[in-house]
């Protein structure tokens, strides 16, 4: 599926076409050679192993957007893209949301909300994969909207105390660092959200549990209680009462790589099939030679190559530093309906085996279910797009 998105330079781009399609290759590799032998093992242990995401680091992949004064490679939204669609295309939905939300999910706040001292303090360890990360928003009476968040912050001298409960937090069980969203001003309304980093160890704050999910098997997802946790108040990240800000602009970036691993899925899965279609004897042939099918594969095949150009095009624009709420709210929207369109179809399409263990079309039909609901819900996103009409 590497088409000629890449074939000439973006404008005003500083990196060439060859640049991203080596990192592509280089994702690749890694995912063939040190993901895929051992992910199987990760869907029944629950989580991604701290060591591969240390090698990651070591290699590069968790810095793609960061300074080099961090050990980044100071690359754009292209290259996330690239990463995150390289990821998806692992069929492993748990192992790319895990690394996903160290790249480009919660590391974003740390680097982009944080002052001087935050970003020295931990972004070195972030992009070596020594520190991982986690950020806190969804609440038990608090999802996409950001708005109802309960938790709260109550400054006490040189302290903030926290008190609530968040809830669906990926990493949240082994992350090392939490970007926390609370409310330190409760009649501000949005006005009154703050975020803030908490460590691992903090008194008064806990992992209440660790969720049994459908999909995403590989990542952990956890329940936090914060119960009177004090944290300095310099761990407050960027100015009180501007959270909800920093939420709306990390969220942009968010929304684009979970449609570029949902594009990655869908891709897979249709490759796939594929091959199976083609090797599948029934009724004196392969079922490839049935006109409904593989007329049905080649639709969905048109779609996803259509919505990969329109990923590329908002990719572009984002690196530019364009504004491109509406293009990646239709781009969250779309591919994440559209990846578990072309996975319903596959899981038909192999029969018995579709829904097998053994298969990695009942795993992408799994993991695809999130992509719609994760990082802000189809239906939000069309509110968003009818907002802007």
């Amino acid at each position: 599926m590497d088409k000629a998105w890449v074939s000439t330079q973006g404008p005003g781009l500083p990196w060439a076409a060859g640049e991203y399609e080596a990192l592509r290759d280089q994702v690749r590799r890694f995912v063939e050679e040190e993901i895929k032998p051992s992910a199987r093992r990760w869907e029944q242990e629950g989580f991604v192993p701290r060591p591969i995401l240390r090698r990651m680091g070591e290699l590069g992949f968790l810095g793609i957007r960061y300074p080099a004064e961090y050990g980044g490679a100071e690359m754009d939204a292209v290259a996330s893209v690239v990463f995150a669609e390289e990821l998806g295309r692992s069929t492993y939905g748990g192992v790319a949301d895990t690394i996903l939300v160290q790249t480009d999910m919660a590391s974003g706040y740390v680097f982009h909300d944080g002052n001087k001292a935050q970003r020295d303090r931990w972004m070195p360890e972030i992009v070596s994969g020594a520190v991982i990360t986690a950020v806190a928003i969804t609440e038990p009476d608090a999802g996409s909207d950001i708005k109802a968040i309960r938790t709260r912050a109550r400054r006490d001298g040189d302290f903030f105390v926290l008190d609530g409960a968040k809830l669906y937090i990926t990493n949240g069980v082994h992350a090392d660092l939490y970007c926390v969203a609370a409310t330190t001003n409760a009649s501000a309304g949005t006005n009154g959200i703050t975020m803030f980093l908490v460590e691992k160890g903090t008194p008064g704050f806990s992992v209440a549990r660790e969720l049994d999910k459908q999909g995403w098997r590989s990542s952990d997802t956890a329940e936090l209680v914060f119960d009177n946790c004090r944290i300095p108040a310099d761990n407050m990240l960027g100015a009180e009462g501007q959270g909800f800000y920093a939420m709306m602009r990390n969220l942009q970036n968010e929304r684009l790589v979970l449609a570029a691993m949902a594009l990655g899925m869908a891709g897979a899965a249709i490759d796939e099939t594929l091959v199976w279609l083609k090797a599948r004897r029934a009724f004196g042939g392969a079922l490839w030679d049935m006109q409904a099918i593989r007329h049905r594969l080649a639709m969905l095949s048109a779609k996803v190559e259509a919505a990969r150009e329109f990923l590329y095009a908002t990719a572009w624009r984002a690196a530019a530093d364009d504004d491109c709420l509406r293009e990646i709210s239709m781009l969250k929207a779309l591919c994440g309906e559209l990846v578990n369109e072309v996975a319903y179809a596959c899981v038909q399409f192999h029969g018995a085996m579709g829904v097998m263990r053994e298969s990695s079309i009942e795993r992408i039909a799994r993991d695809a279910r999130m992509l719609s609901i994760a990082g802000g819900a189809t239906e939000v996103m069309l509110e968003v797009i009818a907002s802007l009409m």
